[in-house]
């Protein structure tokens, strides 16, 4: 067995024993002037492992502070990663959030925004975290990305990375997992989306340290003003897109390490029912303000997984809120004409015409649309619509090819 194999054998096994929660959720009250039932930064210190202390760091010689070297060793390596997005904008936005929600633990969260077309977050103990951008370009706004995020603190709060250290240290499984997880990280034949899960995905999280990062997730953003109804909202996108996918069999990192996406959205929705706050914000214009100039590479990014269903999904999902952008319509054509279903053509052509009338289309709109038409048999219009991409885009490094086409026969 190759070592990437054996990584991908062992993370199957370590991820299959996350079990989704069990009991109802308690009722979150934040919405008059006295205290919540839960305090987002006082939980408690009823369990066998305390809250992780703001600014506070354990000592080396512990077991946890040997946890915590090791991802560190993995974060310098996040820092020269060539997914790392060195966005100076994006990444203040993103931390910017994250304090929001994490109060005195700001300065104890580093977050890292990772190109990666994959809907993830993850956190690691020594406040590690990893925003993927198939999670930014899925978030309809502020909200979404923040019950995400909050979920992801209430992790490191809660130290939930330690409380399954300290229970699994002694399974034999588990420690070569980690090994070879570790590894991985420097191991450059290991697949992009492998090597940087690992941080996440090492910790498949039990029942109970996934309904408490629920609840403290949802009352930290309930605090910060957005609406709970943001938390089962993104679940259920996730949902749709997970339904439509013929190839579910083939689940992110994200999923592996938590409840299968029907089953987070049943508790999820619950437990935003029952959180009472005066204040509602999405931030969707805030949110869409910073994503939207980045968001078509990331798109292209999940283009090439050539998971066509459940873009599909995604892409209407978006064009709900957005129906005159242009790079959405333009992403949803090339989806069916690479997909080549039955009746993708013609939605192909439709997808294309309206990305052209919309706003700020791309120019490859037209170079898409010129291929389609060739198909078609339409080849004074194929003609006209390569001409209008080569005048929109004079330096494109396909020009001679696009050239050689216009007037030839198909």
């Amino acid at each position: 067995m190759t070592r990437a194999r054996a990584l991908l054998f062992a993370l199957a096994l370590a991820l299959a024993a996350c079990a989704p929660p069990a009991e109802p959720p308690i009722v979150l009250d934040l919405s008059g002037a006295t205290a919540p039932l839960i305090d987002p930064y006082r939980f408690g210190e009823g369990g066998a492992t305390t809250d992780q202390r703001p600014g506070a760091r354990p000592a080396q010689e512990t077991d946890e502070g040997g946890l915590w070297m090791r991802m560190d060793r993995v974060e310098q390596d996040l820092r020269t990663s060539g997914n790392l997005v060195r966005d100076p904008e994006l990444n203040t936005y993103v931390q910017g959030l994250v304090c929001a929600l994490a109060g005195p633990y700001c300065s104890d969260i580093r977050s890292y925004v990772m190109r990666l077309p994959a809907f993830n977050a993850s956190m690691a103990p020594n406040g590690v975290m990893q925003v993927w951008t198939g999670l930014l370009v899925r978030c309809r706004d502020e909200a979404q990305l923040a019950a995400v995020i909050g979920h992801e603190i209430g992790h490191y709060v809660r130290r939930h990375s330690m409380q399954l250290w300290r229970d699994a240290r002694d399974k034999t499984d588990f420690l070569v997992f980690f090994q070879i997880a570790i590894a991985a990280a420097r191991v450059p034949f290991v697949t992009d989306v492998v090597t940087y899960g690992v941080i996440g995905s090492i910790y498949a999280f039990g029942r109970d340290a996934e309904r408490e990062a629920d609840r403290i997730g949802l009352a930290l953003m309930a605090r910060a003003g957005y609406d709970p109804a943001a938390v089962p909202a993104i679940w259920r996108q996730v949902v749709r897109e997970d339904e439509a996918d013929r190839y579910r069999a083939f689940r992110t990192i994200y999923f592996a390490t938590h409840p299968t996406p029907r089953e987070r959205l049943e508790t999820l929705d619950l437990l935003a029912r029952g959180t009472r706050t005066e204040r509602r914000e999405s931030g969707a214009e805030r949110y869409r303000a910073i994503m939207k100039p980045r968001r078509l590479d990331w798109l292209r990014d999940e283009l090439a997984l050539r998971r066509f269903d459940r873009m599909e999904i995604l892409l209407a999902t978006l064009v709900e809120d957005e129906p005159a952008a242009g790079d959405l319509r333009y992403m949803q054509g090339e989806v069916y004409r690479l997909r080549g279903d039955p009746g993708d053509e013609a939605k192909a052509l439709d997808a294309f015409r309206a990305a052209a009338a919309a706003e700020a289309p791309p120019a490859e709109t037209h170079r898409s649309l010129g291929l389609v038409l060739r198909r078609t048999g339409e080849r004074a219009a194929a003609d006209a619509a390569f001409a209008d991409y080569l005048r929109l885009k004079p330096a494109a490094e396909d020009r001679a090819m696009i050239e050689a086409l216009i007037g030839e026969a198909p």
